[in-house]
């Protein structure tokens, strides 16, 4: 009776040689575990199926390498990790960066001079939005850094229309009152 383990070994060993089966094989025994696995860090099923793809993209390109990873399994999961936490570091950045765009597009649909009558920097606003909740912050970089119509929001956040506009309405609330 083989072990998991072995199964790994013979399989890496396919995959070092280039064989398509063996990769496609791979995949299939490991995509379930990612997706799972990879659901409980992060609700964008769309980023967490990017970064599945990316991790065997990246494992199959560097296939050489294979032989100095001792646990595929584990290695698998760090990857993921990994490329879900890189993906929101530049999310970050991005919204860091986007920020002053933010609040003025925001703020502008009811008072065209608030950014001048309060005199926001880009820091400022930074640190506005790291004050928000996880899912106002979220909404926020859905439905103005990243341009999502509110049908995609709902899929993405998994939840109605009309939660979906009170959360960006409470969350640009919550900006003016900290500004």
């Amino acid at each position: 009776m083989r072990t998991e383990h072995q199964t790994d070994k013979t399989i890496v060993a396919e995959l070092q040689k280039g064989n398509k089966q063996a990769f496609s094989d791979f995949y299939e025994m490991y995509v379930d575990m990612l997706f799972n696995y990879g659901s409980k860090l992060t609700i964008d099923r769309e980023l967490l199926k990017d970064s599945i793809h990316d991790v065997f993209f990246k494992l199959y390109t560097d296939r050489i390498l294979l032989s100095e990873i001792h646990n595929i399994r584990s290695y698998l999961l760090v990857s993921l990790k990994n490329r879900l936490y890189d993906d929101n570091r530049r999310r970050v950045k991005e919204s860091k960066a986007a920020a002053d765009n933010l609040l003025y597009f925001s703020v502008h649909e009811e008072d065209c001079n608030i950014k001048e009558k309060y005199n926001i920097d880009k820091e400022n606003i930074g640190t506005l939005l790291q004050k928000l909740t996880r899912r106002q912050q979220q909404i926020i970089t859905l439905y103005y850094l990243e341009g999502k119509k509110y049908d995609e929001i709902c899929k993405i956040m998994n939840i109605d229309y009309s939660s979906a506009r009170n959360l960006i309405h409470r969350s640009i609330l919550r900006l003016r009152s900290l500004i």
